[in-house]
């Protein structure tokens, strides 16, 4: 293989640059040629393909976001898309792919493989932690950093005023983010997708623990589970609670990567690379324990990322 082509896709997350510096670099160690792909799928079709060197990924690992851009494409979910992506990349003699993105970057990457024969291995970049097959996704433990700093803060305020806070977080249909985030930050209560909220359990337990002098509240909440306005308002319908609503938004995408994601993006980056110089197509690079491994698009997409019971366990025993 003598060119690849490298992209990333869907929703950016914190460490996507780290994995593009490392794919660039460890292809010029194999003698490839790297070639960058400008807004994922959309540059593909409209041909945003050019050649990438040494140093243009110079100084990028410690940049949040990507310098590929990302943008999700309609028209390359159609046969006539697809195959203008394909001709482009046949004009550019790319042979292979690096896709670094979620479920639906890799979804298309699966579409190359099996349609029209181009060689991918992907890298999994959601800071939902939504995907079968690694541990975490590069970006999640930035995004967790920033929740952290974030609770940490309106925690402060919360205390001086008595007010009960709820604090809305990211991770679409996966409450990762918001368990993990709600041990860390001590919050008094979590509601997440993958458990029946019990809003007037709750309301109950702020009502004793206000009995016992404590007035601030922190309730975390994952946004696929709920708006964090409902909840609060149905919270106050409950009982005098001052309740007070963050959505914290696109902030957690956008934090500068932590030392965990700039480490995981060049892993994974130079695992892809490696991966399709020995032949490999259709699988994704994943955390497992402390090694990468090669997971199948099969596995990842037949297959749900499932939170660890015992973490929810201890999340209840310690809120």
């Amino acid at each position: 293989m003598k060119k690849i082509g490298i992209m990333t896709s869907g929703g950016d997350s914190p460490g996507m640059n780290g994995a593009i510096r490392a794919a660039v670099r460890a292809a010029l160690n194999c003698g490839m040629t790297p070639y960058g792909i400008l807004s994922g799928y959309k540059g593909m079709i409209e041909g945003s393909i050019f050649e990438l060197k040494h140093s243009d990924v110079s100084n990028i690992i410690g940049r949040g976001g990507t310098i590929l851009q990302t943008a999700r494409s309609q028209e390359f979910r159609t046969e006539e898309g697809q195959k203008k992506a394909v001709a482009n990349l046949e004009k550019f003699g790319i042979e292979g792919l690096v896709v670094i993105g979620g479920d639906g970057s890799l979804s298309g990457a699966k579409v190359l493989d099996e349609k029209f024969g181009i060689k991918s291995v992907g890298i999994p970049g959601s800071i939902d932690n939504d995907i079968y097959g690694t541990d975490v996704s590069l970006g999640v433990d930035t995004a967790l950093n920033v929740i952290m700093d974030s609770v940490d803060m309106i925690n402060n305020t919360a205390s001086s005023h008595g007010r009960t806070f709820v604090i809305e977080v990211m991770g679409r249909h996966c409450g990762y983010l918001a368990v993990m985030a709600g041990i860390a930050t001590g919050a008094d209560a979590v509601i997440i997708p993958e458990v029946k909220p019990d809003l007037d359990g709750i309301a109950e337990k702020f009502k004793k623990r206000a009995l016992d002098g404590k007035t601030r509240n922190i309730l975390i909440v994952a946004e696929g589970a709920g708006s964090a306005y409902e909840f609060g308002k149905k919270l106050q319908e409950a009982g005098t609670f001052d309740a007070r609503i963050t959505v914290l938004g696109h902030v957690q995408r956008g934090g500068f990567p932590s030392y965990f994601d700039r480490v995981l993006g060049s892993r994974m980056g130079v695992a892809a690379i490696e991966g399709l110089k020995s032949g490999k197509t259709a699988v994704m690079t994943g955390l497992q324990g402390n090694k990468i491994e090669f997971v199948p698009y099969e596995e990842v997409f037949s297959k749900k990322h499932e939170l660890n019971n015992n973490i929810i366990k201890l999340l209840d025993i310690l809120a």
